[in-house]
């Protein structure tokens, strides 16, 4: 990784680890489960639940994607809303698919490229911030831990 990379990942787990979780009102809740239920309705693939299966690579699931096929591990439904699982399952499939539509990697660059192909789609600006912390924030703590953060949703 670049200096310049390493001081981003950095910069944005510090975001992340140091802030405290935001307050997410119930309103914001049920804005979120519309929108990601929406967004579900128009996601062209064949979704499954796997509690084992997950993708080493973006490679392995663009593979899955041009079959019309993306399993979503169970691993990733660790979003810090108190939602119906359903909705982190949906969560994770647009998330997965917006990597696909923007052809972008797991590397923070690549977390970063698809949050703004979701962030386009978003109304909402506490939906926006909801996703940058999961899709962007919790990613780059992942980075630079080298192990899953403990979960929460901040907008620092």
């Amino acid at each position: 990784m670049k200096l310049s990379e390493v001081s981003k990942v950095k910069n944005l787990a510090a975001l992340y680890l140091e802030s405290e979780p935001a307050e997410i009102s119930d309103v914001m809740i049920a804005q979120l489960c519309d929108w990601l239920w929406n967004e579900f309705q128009t996601t062209p693939l064949n979704i499954e639940f796997s509690w084992y299966k997950h993708y080493a690579n973006t490679s392995e699931m663009f593979d899955d994607i041009k079959q019309n096929h993306l399993w979503v591990s169970a691993e990733n439904y660790d979003i810090s809303l108190e939602l119906n699982p359903i909705y982190s399952f949906i969560f994770q499939a647009v998330h997965d698919h917006d990597h696909y539509i923007t052809h972008s990697d797991f590397s923070l660059e690549g977390e970063i490229i698809a949050y703004n192909a979701t962030a386009k789609r978003v109304k909402s600006l506490n939906i926006q911030k909801i996703i940058y912390s999961e899709s962007v924030l919790k990613p780059a703590a992942y980075i630079f831990l080298g192990h899953p953060p403990i979960s929460k949703i901040v907008f620092p």
